[in-house]
């Protein structure tokens, strides 16, 4: 049979070797290891290297040696794991990694902390929809643990199904995403305001000071359950505002507290080029006032209007209500020229549910059951910094980030 006619040989039926080296971390130990390697002529096929409380373990799939090297091989490299006072592995198989199967996801866990228990249960989920792990990475130590897994062999969204039921009640936070390049690339990420962005309810703020925070909590409660709309409320608890001296404006924009690990939060989208917006059923009189201070790009809520430095206890303009946030989240995006699906929503309460549905990925933060079960995902940790890691960004990168504005 001639040089012609002959198979070409599968790339899965090559000859390599499986070298793993494990022992105490230090520097030069890769470059030690294929330095070893070289002399025998081998090709990388693969490579992986893990880092654990000071201990190392180095993977390096190469193809196999000329024939009759492959005994020399092994010898060289136990003599060089010995020298740096460390163990080696060498196993011979064919072809590489096997393919990944279709499907693709991320899953990101948080826990505070995080229990084996609960990593124990997302892995037995994971494989009990037909999934399988092929590889596990911390985001983050702190102000949780969060790791990821990237997972084959199963759609996304009856994975997330699987996952996020009993998170809860696992202690964790489960987020499910589609791998891929969209989810490093630039997005819009727009957020609430009260009880997300900010710790205050805004209109209870401005009550305290109209001396009315029981009249607007009865509102507020004839609202949720269900006897009166978002617009009726509104109007309602604005016109306890009525007369109420302009001024006050500025001492409620002091009074705003902003949720631990906001500023984190968005300075890093920033710095990575995002764009952040938010909107709220609170009033423009506060998000105007948290946008210039924050550096946002996008902001939207209601107005209070005054007339002659008093407020007359009704508020002017477009209504933002539940069907508007989404409406204003489709708004920004188009103005921002970034596809809905690579949005990311915030928001805690029931008003926000339309927007975190029409969002590529919402996120429930410190929310009702109900907004909890709707959403893509949830967080119930009180640290708003930590929907970063939902979005693969780990926290070395957030304080790269940090040391940066502080060189500038």
């Amino acid at each position: 049979m001639s040089a012609s006619q002959t198979s070409p040989i599968s790339p899965s039926d090559v000859p390599t070797l499986l070298v793993k080296i494990f022992g105490k971390d230090r520097p030069g130990i890769t470059a030690g290891l294929f330095d070893t390697l070289a002399a025998y002529s081998v090709d990388v096929v693969d490579i992986e290297q893990v880092v654990t409380r000071g201990r190392i373990v180095l993977c390096a799939l190469v193809t196999e040696p000329p024939r009759g090297l492959q005994g020399d091989l092994r010898s060289t490299v136990h003599s060089w794991a010995e020298s740096m006072k460390m163990q080696a592995e060498i196993i011979s198989g064919l072809g590489d990694n096997r393919p990944r199967g279709l499907g693709r996801s991320l899953v990101t866990v948080l826990g505070h902390p995080l229990t084996a228990e609960a990593t124990a249960s997302v892995a037995a989920k994971i494989t009990k929809v037909g999934g399988n792990i092929d590889r596990i990475f911390r985001l983050a130590k702190y102000p949780v643990t969060a790791v990821e897994f990237a997972v084959s062999g199963v759609e996304t969204a009856p994975l997330r199904t699987a996952l996020v039921t009993d998170a809860a009640a696992l202690g964790v936070d489960v987020a499910v995403v589609a791998a891929g390049l969209h989810r490093r690339a630039q997005r819009l990420v727009v957020m609430d305001v009260d009880s997300t962005l900010i710790q205050d309810e805004v209109i209870e703020l401005f009550a305290a000071h109209a001396g009315c925070e029981n009249e607007v909590a009865e509102v507020t409660a004839a609202a949720m359950r269900g006897e009166l709309d978002f617009e009726q409320s509104l109007h309602a608890r604005v016109a306890l505002l009525g007369g109420l001296d302009a001024s006050v404006v500025d001492k409620v924009r002091a009074e705003v507290r902003l949720t631990p690990g906001a500023r984190t939060l968005i300075r890093t989208l920033k710095r990575l080029g995002y764009q952040v917006g938010v909107v709220s059923g609170g009033f423009t009189q506060v998000t105007d006032d948290l946008k210039e201070r924050l550096g946002l790009d996008f902001a939207q809520a209601n107005t209070l209007e005054i007339v002659d430095g008093k407020l007359t206890g009704r508020v002017t303009g477009e209504i933002v209500d539940r069907a508007g946030k989404a409406r204003l989240l489709r708004r920004f995006a188009a103005e921002a020229g970034v596809p809905l699906s690579q949005t990311v929503a915030i928001g805690d309460g029931a008003n926000d549910l339309d927007m975190l549905n029409a969002a590529g990925l919402g996120v429930a933060f410190n929310a009702k059951p109900v907004v909890r079960e709707a959403a893509h995902t949830a967080v119930n940790v009180p640290f708003l910094d930590t929907v970063l890691y939902l979005l693969g960004v780990t926290r070395e990168e957030v304080e790269a980030a940090d040391t940066h504005d502080d060189q500038e």
